[in-house]
């Protein structure tokens, strides 16, 4: 038990040694898991539960989308690691949340898709969200509003919602973002055409839209990016 329980201890040191010198680079992805378990699991080797919890959910992705109730069902994880994972998840939303509300939303693109693929990949059911963003595209207070929430692969998005809530802000540009819960980036003819209607009527408001973005599992589809959206001001 002794050399079982130093071994264990050694893994553990040696694991976040490697994280403090270069963070997750080189790391395979159950080692991911098992760092993130040392966390809440105490003097035990996680090393088989990080494994079985890959083998189970496929990806980081599902094991920290997974409820409460399907992660204890794995061995050796106990009670506590599916609440601490659960944190662990929401922790870093709001950290992406308070990042952006404190600099330029849009200082980079890579930033920008970040910040939306935490607060929508997780999600099983469609919501579209609306960032209403100030003059030094920062968000502004209370910028980010879920406008509709829908089933698992349809929401109704209403455009006067979106113009009425930019006016109210007086917000000086917007970015659009929705998930697809079916794994898939790609955008239907309605949110193509919600695209359009949206361009039309904030180009007379001289509101810009930044970009609309579709947020799955591992994809993500910018309408900037794909040329469906031209910058509107200069």
């Amino acid at each position: 038990m002794t050399d079982n329980n130093t071994h264990c201890q050694g893994h553990r040191s040696r694991l976040r040694q490697r994280f403090q010198q270069s963070g997750f680079k080189g790391f395979n992805e159950h080692e991911i898991i098992e760092l993130l378990l040392t966390l809440c699991i105490p003097r035990k080797d996680v090393k088989q539960p990080a494994k079985q919890l890959l083998d189970e959910f496929k990806s980081l992705h599902g094991i920290l989308n997974a409820s409460a109730e399907e992660l204890s069902q794995i061995k050796g994880i106990g009670n506590v690691a599916p609440v601490a994972l659960q944190i662990i998840r929401e922790a870093a939303s709001l950290y992406l949340f308070q990042s952006a509300e404190k600099g330029p939303l849009l200082n980079s693109s890579e930033k920008l898709e970040l910040f939306w693929q935490a607060r929508l990949k997780y999600l099983s059911f469609e919501v579209f969200e609306v960032a209403y963003l100030d003059s030094r595209y920062r968000l502004l207070s209370n910028g980010v509003e879920r406008l509709q929430t829908g089933t698992i692969n349809h929401t109704v998005v209403y455009p006067r919602k979106v113009l009425e809530s930019a006016l109210r802000r007086s917000a000086y540009a917007i970015v659009l973002a929705h998930n697809h819960p079916s794994g898939k980036a790609v955008p239907s003819n309605h949110d193509i055409k919600l695209t359009r209607v949206l361009l039309n009527a904030t180009s007379f408001l001289n509101i810009e839209i930044l970009d609309h973005l579709i947020i799955a599992d591992k994809e993500i589809f910018s309408f900037r990016r794909n040329g469906l959206i031209a910058r509107q001001k200069n």
